[in-house]
């Protein structure tokens, strides 16, 4: 697949998650994507895998990694596995490349569970905003989706949902353990005030 190529199919899944998925998904959006897909190619780099075929492969897991959202929720990654394996030129990518993609999405379902590199650099980049300044923002997002789809009931739960969340959560490359590891604690410890504030006074 040529650049072009790459960037036909980019255009052609982002159209496609923009008219299908449910205006309820506020964090598992269009614009979750292309941060996943943008800092995949990033972490790749930093972590030294340069060879073209391979971030292509990534670039491409990435894109698809949340297309299942779609069809479900739960159980997501299985389907968007399903929709790449479908919507790929068979004759363009072998079975060994079918499958590597496929682990790479399979790695990001929650408790992440990367084995490679090229999987660890998915997990890394799918959770990036964990370390970033924009943190606040995006997981405003999350907090409302997971309202809207009756995940959570209140902001009680959800702060002890987001503690439990970054204390058990650990970065997996050098790069983002190094880049977005102490912003992450910061938003760990802001949190936990947080939770600690709101949580409701024993009798």
């Amino acid at each position: 697949m040529t650049s072009q190529g790459f960037s036909f199919l980019k255009a052609k899944v982002l159209a496609e998650l923009d008219e299908k998925l449910n205006p309820l998904l506020t964090y598992h959006c269009r614009k979750h994507t292309e941060d996943v897909l943008q800092h995949t190619e990033r972490i790749a780099i930093s972590e030294n895998i340069i060879q073209p075929r391979m971030l292509l492969l990534m670039k491409i897991a990435a894109l698809f990694h949340d297309t299942g959202f779609v069809d479900i929720y739960v159980g997501h990654e299985e389907r968007s596995c399903e929709i790449m394996i479908k919507q790929l030129k068979s004759n363009e990518f072998d079975d060994s490349e079918m499958t590597l993609m496929s682990n790479m999405i399979m790695a990001t379902k929650v408790p992440q569970s990367p084995k490679t590199l090229h999987e660890m650099v998915l997990c890394d980049a799918d959770l990036d905003y964990l370390g970033r300044d924009d943190f606040p923002v995006i997981n405003k997002r999350l907090k409302n989706e997971l309202l809207a789809f009756g995940f959570i009931k209140d902001l009680n739960e959800w702060n002890e949902l987001q503690v439990n969340f970054l204390s058990k959560h650990s970065y997996f490359t050098k790069s983002s353990v190094t880049i977005r590891e102490p912003v992450k604690r910061t938003h760990l410890s802001s949190l936990r005030q947080t939770f600690e504030i709101a949580k409701p006074k024993p009798d």
